[in-house]
């Protein structure tokens, strides 16, 4: 492919071969074509690196790079960084397609027509690993709103983003000193340089499964959650609080796995409602 396009849309993934061609479709799927694909590998140990070279194959726009050990998706992510070359970037998760064909082409416009807005996202459809609705949600629309949350949850859902690429260049792009929860520290940053939007329209899945790392992996997240947010304690409001919320989920995640598998897409949902 020759030229710069208006997006680079960044795929992160790892040993996610038997999803991510359906991921794929749904960026190829979209009205907008001014984009490519930057699929970045962490080190795959299934089918996954067959799979996206075989779309490469057929389809120019995709940058497929591979690294041959996992590194973590802070680094990950910062190695597509490093291949894009879109004025905007947007995120999509390896195994949480987009849902409308329009979701591209709604972002570009908005932040076309809104240079005060440094990123945008939308709601979410939570389906199992079979693709089963669960239940959906929206993020907080308004800047005001999504400020007042940010400190609880990270209230840009990352599968639904797009962001000016030099606004992300200028925060440093993902902290690599941390193995995990680097989008939220990411959209704290983000939200210092401009304005933050979210549409009330579902523009991502969510799947939920066993590989799912809000489970597997949830006591390193909360971990570098707390870290992070304490960063930012002067910057966003209600620290006090969001610091008792964070710290009841970090002992949460020392329960038995036997014990929060079951109720996990309960809480996750309840905990939707509280804090979007």
């Amino acid at each position: 492919m020759t030229g710069k396009p208006k997006v680079s849309v960044l795929l992160a993934t790892w040993n996610r071969a038997g999803m991510i061609s359906r991921t794929i479709e749904s960026v190829r799927n979209q009205a907008f074509k001014d984009w490519e694909l930057v699929i970045t590998d962490d080190g795959s140990t299934d089918d996954t690196p067959s799979v996206a070279r075989d779309w490469q194959k057929k389809e120019p726009r995709i940058v497929y790079v591979r690294s041959e050990v996992n590194q973590g998706i802070s680094k990950n992510y910062n190695q597509g960084f490093r291949a894009a070359k879109g004025e905007y970037v947007a995120m999509i998760d390896d195994d949480d397609p987009w849902i409308t064909p329009e979701k591209l082409a709604k972002q570009v416009r908005f932040l076309d027509e809104h240079p005060d807005y440094v990123g945008c996202g939308g709601g979410v459809i939570v389906v199992d690993d079979k693709g089963k609705n669960m239940y959906r949600y929206f993020k907080p629309e308004t800047d005001r709103e999504i400020r007042k949350y940010m400190l609880f949850s990270n209230p840009m859902a990352n599968s639904t983003t797009m962001f000016r690429f030099d606004v992300a260049k200028k925060i440093g792009l993902y902290d690599e000193s941390n193995r995990y929860a680097g989008d939220r520290d990411f959209w704290m940053k983000m939200g210092l340089e401009g304005k933050l939007y979210n549409f009330q329209e579902y523009f991502s899945h969510y799947t939920m499964g066993d590989q799912n790392t809000s489970i597997l992996r949830m006591r390193p997240h909360l971990k570098s959650s707390l870290t992070f947010m304490k960063r930012y304690r002067d910057k966003y409001p209600y620290y006090p609080l969001a610091l008792v919320f964070n710290t009841v989920q970090y002992w949460y995640s020392f329960l038995p796995l036997a014990v929060k598998r079951p109720i996990h897409a309960l809480l996750a949902r309840l905990k939707r409602l509280v804090v979007k």
